[in-house]
């Protein structure tokens, strides 16, 4: 499968490297506004390709991205520090206005995958300025917060995190709402497997699991300036799902009604495959947490209609 990525920065580079790790990719094109930057990236990645899976990784134009069946749009300004990422709307979608329509010139028939924060408005806007399908055009959303989520809960109940079965919904962001109601490890209900592993979930535990999910990218970014490795991961897992036609489910942004608010892209499990989003779910919610994911959808459908697109 031939993918392409606009953005060589540290996600896109990390994402690149990532689907060489896994071997989800047997053409790689990075596209830069500064080609240099590309340049040097491609080839520091083809050096871990006799480490890893065959690949063909090479810096190109858009021009390049003909016959892509994914395209990562990991391009724009990156978050500041102390800079929540609605904050980032502004300037970010004047950005794809442009990379949007050069994509769609030369590799129409690609899904697009989108890792630009504030990712759930810049995954809406990229659907309204490329005219696809919801189903193609896709936000890495929550997929990272649920890793986290899963990581930690991990932690405490000393399992693998692949063995935890647990989504954050909504917002990639502030208003993200965690759900335990439907969190499991195995097939056992999370209350009841943390009490059989004599690792309770207490009220102070929660909260800490939930603030060490909610605040994650901000102590990365105090710490180093931004998060790329995670989310790197994330978006070859997408990648990997599509190329394969996994069908698999995974907490994506795309464009749906949700709950009573209409037309928003924010995180729902949804099923991933070659078409790109095919289907989606809602979980068993408490009635907090519907309440919560109907505000934080809100929250996201009023940002976008504050754009002139």
């Amino acid at each position: 499968m031939k993918l392409g990525i606009v953005g060589a920065g540290m996600v896109g580079s990390a994402a690149a490297f990532s689907c060489v790790q896994q071997g989800v990719a047997s053409s790689i094109v990075m596209v830069d506004l500064d080609a240099a930057r590309a340049r040097a990236e491609a080839e520091d990645i083809a050096h871990a390709v006799p480490f890893a899976a065959p690949a063909h990784i090479m810096a190109g134009e858009y021009a390049d991205l003909e016959g892509a069946s994914v395209v990562i749009l990991a391009c724009g300004v990156s978050q500041k520090p102390g800079e929540t990422r609605l904050q980032l709307l502004s300037r970010n979608a004047q950005v794809f206005a442009d990379v949007v329509a050069r994509v769609i010139r030369y590799a129409p028939d690609a899904i697009l995958l989108v890792a630009s924060n504030p990712v759930d408005i810049m995954t809406q806007v990229t659907q309204k300025l490329s005219g696809l399908p919801a189903g193609r055009v896709i936000g890495s959303g929550t997929i990272l917060d649920t890793a986290r989520f899963r990581w930690l809960l991990g932690q405490h109940l000393g399992i693998a995190p692949r063995s935890v079965h647990a989504y954050v919904l909504g917002e990639h962001g502030d208003s993200e709402v965690l759900g335990w109601s439907s969190a499991r490890a195995g097939s056992v209900g999370l209350d009841s497997f943390a009490a059989q592993m004599r690792a309770p979930l207490t009220d102070s535990l929660r909260q800490r699991i939930d603030t060490g999910v909610r605040r994650a990218a901000y102590t990365i970014i105090e710490g180093k300036g931004a998060t790329w490795y995670g989310i790197g991961a994330g978006l070859a897992r997408i990648v990997a799902a599509i190329a394969q036609d996994e069908q698999t489910v995974l907490t994506v942004s795309t464009l749906s009604d949700v709950l009573d608010v209409p037309q928003v892209c924010c995180s729902l499990p949804r099923v991933v495959g070659r078409a790109g989003v095919s289907s989606e779910l809602m979980p068993d919610l408490s009635e907090g947490e519907r309440h919560d994911l109907a505000a934080s959808a809100r929250l996201l459908r009023d940002s976008y209609d504050a754009l002139a697109i």
